[in-house]
């Protein structure tokens, strides 16, 4: 496993970890909110890396591999509504709110990241490291 796939697979358990943690302390403290700024800044820099280092990569050898293309794009799509809603998780719940609806969403967007996660791992990185020297 090249290191630039083990260093995002890290980062996913400490998202997840940070995510698990703000929904056992809850949002309506400076606690909770705290902890769930610091998960955001994590999957923000995250996506980031995944951008500029895996996806920049991949994309450039899809240039002449439509099979990889295709993947490619479909991930990005799915991404675009992924972090669309995670943002939008993250605005509303910036301040504080209702734990019944925090629970519904908290639970909405862990399962949407888990299932990213999984796809991302078991697809993406494994092509990422087959075609990296």
């Amino acid at each position: 496993m090249s290191q630039l796939i083990s260093e995002l697979k890290k980062e996913h358990v400490v998202i997840a970890e940070t995510l698990n943690k703000v929904k056992q302390i809850g949002i309506t403290s400076a606690e909770g909110q705290n902890t769930l700024l610091a998960a955001k800044k994590g999957l923000v820099a995250h996506l980031k890396k995944e951008d500029d280092q895996l996806y920049a990569f991949l994309n450039k050898k899809a240039e002449s591999d439509a099979s990889l293309k295709r993947t490619l794009d479909a991930f990005v799509m799915d991404m675009e509504g992924i972090t669309k809603a995670a943002l939008e998780f993250f605005e509303k719940y910036s301040k504080g709110g209702s734990g019944l609806e925090f629970a519904k969403d908290f639970g909405r967007l862990y399962a949407v990241l888990s299932q990213r996660i999984y796809k991302e791992e078991n697809v993406v990185y494994k092509k990422y490291d087959e075609l990296k020297p």
